[in-house]
């Protein structure tokens, strides 16, 4: 706290409005797919709500996205990404061994690991580009839905004036 005490000060980080939540869900977005656990996330997530100065909670609060339960289908997303780019092939996955119901627990997350390690290249690049495409969708989808509620409240209230 002692490194980014000043930083930490910026109204943006912790004001909820549409500029600083909309960046906080890009950057929530993109820090959701860097590889680790969610401590790695939260801390990017911060980090790069920091530097941005979009609201940091938020920012934080939107890597949760990417968990134990979803990461494999977005991984296979992000490697038929990486495969299209890089011309590779078809997009579909190499066939891997993966038995799980056979191990213990603790030996589920090496296990894991080996399998992710021998997608290579076309995993990361396509982390990198799915990554981008979701923070800017994001992006872009919450100014939206902002700016609709905005216009929607604005309506109702001049409704609510012209019937008194």
């Amino acid at each position: 706290m002692g490194l980014f005490g000043e930083q930490l000060q910026h109204h943006n980080l912790w004001h909820l409005h549409r500029r600083s939540v909309a960046g906080g869900v890009a950057v929530g977005l993109f820090a959701g797919l860097i590889p680790g656990s969610n401590p790695v996330q939260f801390f990017f997530a911060a980090l790069f709500a920091i530097v941005f100065k979009v609201n940091l909670p938020v920012a934080v609060a939107t890597t949760l996205y990417s968990n134990p339960f979803t990461i494999v289908p977005i991984y296979i997303v992000a490697y038929a990404i990486g495969e299209f780019v890089m011309g590779n092939g078809t997009g579909n996955m190499p066939q891997t061994e993966l038995h799980l119901m056979d191990k213990n627990i603790s030996e589920w997350i090496p296990a894991l690991i080996d399998w992710v390690m021998s997608l290579g290249k076309p995993l990361l690049v396509g982390i990198l580009l799915l990554a981008l495409l979701l923070s800017v969708t994001g992006y872009f989808a919450v100014r939206g839905v902002w700016r609709f509620y905005t216009i929607y409240e604005w309506r109702k209230r001049a409704k609510r004036r012209s019937d008194v």
